[in-house]
C-alpha cells in the first residue's frame, strides 16, 4: 500500500507531477539554485575591478594580485568534484549554505587586509573553497536529479546564473571602488552572499522524492529513483576520476575545458579591465563592457542548452571555440581609450560564447559516464579552473614582463584552435535502438 508521499503515487494524483494546476517543484528548486549561483558570482566580478585600486593603495604588482586570483580559480576547480560527492553524501543545501558563508567571510574579511599574503588567504583560499563548493557541479547536480526533460535547457539557465551575477555586480562594484573605495565594494559582495543562505535553506531539497514527486519529465510507470549515496565522499570522488581516466574521451574533454577556462575566467574575466586601462579606457567603462559580456552570456548559454538538446554537442563545441579564437586574435587592435563599434561587436560575440561550452560538455559527461557523470564533470570542471588559474597568472607575468597583454591574447587564440580539434576526438556512446520483435540492442 503506497503512502501519500510515494513519488510514483504522487505522479498519478492531482497533487503530483501530472498536475497542471501548480508549478512542478523542480522549477522552484532550479530558481533558488539560480539565485545561489548568482550570489556566489558576486566575487567573480570583483578582481578585475579591484586590481587597479589595490595597486594604487598598496603598490602590489599585477603578478601578486594575479597569483591570489589563480589560487582562487585553482581551488574553485579542485574543490568541485569533492563538492559533488559531498552533496551526494550530506545534502545539497548543507553544502551550498556553507559555501556561501565562506564566500561572505572571504569578501568581508578582505577589508582588513594590510599585507599581500592576506590577499592570498581571503581572495585565494576562503573564496576559492566557497565558490568551488558550488561551482557548476551544483548546477549539474540539480539538472540531473530534478529533470529528465529539459535537462540541457536547465543546465544552460543555471550556468547563466554566474553570468547574471557578473552582470549585476560588476558595474556597482567598479563604481563603488572608484567613488567609495574598494572596501565598500567588497562588503557588497559579502552581504549578498550571506543574504542568500536562508533562502537556500528553506527551499532546496536533495531529491524530488523529498517533495513527494518524480523528476520533471520522468515516466511514473518506468522511472526508478537512483540509490541514495552512502560512504566516504572523497573516496567516491577519487573513484570517479579513476573510472573516467581510462577513457580517452575524458582527457579530450579535460584539456578542451581547461582551454575554455583559460580563455574566459583566466584571461578576459581577470585581465580585460586592466588591459583596457592600459589603453586609456576608464575602469568603469571597461567594467560596463564586461557586464555586457554577461548580458549576452545569459542568452548564449540558455540558447546553447536548447541547442544541446537538439544537436551533436561536439559540433557545438567546435563552433564555440573557433569563434572565441578569432575574437582573441583581433582583440589587441580593438582596445583603445574609447569604445568603437568593433569593440561592441567583440563583446557581443564573446558574451554569446562565454560559457556556452558548459551545457554540451556536461551532457557529454552524462552520456559517456552515466550515473557518475556529475562527479566526472566535477573533474572536467577542475581542469577548467586549472586552465583559468594558469592563464590568470601567466597573463599577469606577460604584462609585467612585456608591458602589454598582446601575447596573452594571441596565446589564448592558439589554445582555442587546439580545443576545437580536441572536441572532435570525443566519442559518444552508441544510441540504444529498440526493436519491437527482438527487444533492445
Amino acid at each position: 500500500m503506497t503512502t501519500p508521499r510515494d513519488p510514483a503515487d504522487a505522479a498519478r494524483t492531482p497533487g503530483g507531477i501530472a498536475s497542471r494546476r501548480r508549478i512542478h517543484p523542480a522549477w522552484w528548486v532550479a530558481g533558488v539554485a539560480f539565485l545561489a549561483l548568482l550570489a556566489a558570482a558576486g566575487f567573480r566580478a570583483a578582481p578585475g575591478a579591484l586590481m587597479v585600486p589595490l595597486h594604487e593603495e598598496f603598490g602590489w604588482s599585477t603578478t601578486i594580485m594575479s597569483l591570489a586570483v589563480s589560487i582562487n580559480l585553482l581551488l574553485y576547480g579542485l574543490t568541485a568534484p569533492f563538492a559533488a560527492a559531498l552533496m551526494d553524501r550530506f545534502g545539497i543545501r548543507q553544502v551550498v549554505a556553507a559555501a556561501l558563508t565562506l564566500v561572505a567571510l572571504g569578501a568581508g574579511g578582505s577589508v582588513l587586509m594590510t599585507a599581500s599574503w592576506q590577499l592570498l588567504l581571503f581572495w585565494g583560499v576562503l573564496i576559492g573553497l566557497g565558490t568551488g563548493s558550488m561551482a557548476l557541479v551544483f548546477a549539474a547536480t540539480i539538472a540531473n536529479r530534478w529533470f529528465v526533460r529539459r535537462r540541457g535547457l536547465v543546465m544552460g539557465i543555471l550556468t547563466a546564473g554566474s553570468a547574471t551575477g557578473q552582470l549585476i555586480f560588476l558595474p556597482p562594484v567598479a563604481a563603488l571602488a572608484e567613488s567609495s573605495g574598494w572596501r565598500i565594494a567588497s562588503l557588497l559582495v559579502a552581504g549578498v552572499a550571506i543574504a542568500a543562505v536562508p533562502v537556500v535553506w528553506l527551499v532546496l531539497r536533495d531529491h524530488p522524492a523529498d517533495r513527494g514527486v518524480l523528476p520533471l519529465g520522468a515516466d511514473p510507470l518506468t522511472y526508478t529513483p537512483p540509490p541514495r549515496t552512502t560512504g566516504n565522499a572523497a573516496k567516491r570522488a577519487l573513484e570517479g576520476l579513476v573510472f573516467a581516466s581510462k577513457k580517452p574521451s575524458f582527457w579530450a574533454l579535460v584539456f578542451a575545458f581547461a582551454i575554455c577556462g583559460a580563455t574566459t575566467n583566466g584571461l578576459i574575466g581577470i585581465h580585460f579591465i586592466p588591459s583596457a586601462h592600459d589603453h586609456g579606457m576608464a575602469t568603469t567603462t571597461a567594467a560596463g563592457l564586461l557586464a555586457v559580456v554577461g548580458i549576452f552570456d545569459i542568452a548564449g548559454t540558455i540558447a546553447s542548452g536548447w541547442l544541446t538538446d537538439k544537436f551533436d554537442p561536439r559540433i557545438l563545441l567546435v563552433t564555440y571555440y573557433a569563434f572565441r579564437g578569432v575574437g582573441l586574435v583581433l582583440l589587441p587592435w580593438l582596445l583603445s581609450d574609447v569604445v568603437h563599434p568593433s569593440m561592441v561587436l567583440f563583446v557581443v560575440i564573446y558574451g554569446l560564447d562565454w560559457v556556452a561550452t558548459v551545457p554540451p560538455t556536461a551532457v557529454l559527461c552524462r552520456e559517456i559516464f552515466g550515473d557518475r557523470g556529475t562527479i566526472v564533470f566535477g573533474w572536467v570542471f577542475a581542469a577548467h579552473q586549472i586552465g583559468a588559474a594558469a592563464a590568470a597568472l601567466g597573463a599577469g607575468v606577460i604584462r609585467d614582463t612585456f608591458g602589454t597583454y598582446t601575447y596573452a591574447w594571441w596565446g589564448g587564440a592558439a589554445l582555442c584552435a587546439i580545443a576545437a580539434l580536441l572536441s572532435l576526438v570525443v566519442r559518444r556512446p552508441a544510441p540504444v535502438v529498440e526493436n519491437s520483435s527482438h527487444g533492445v540492442h
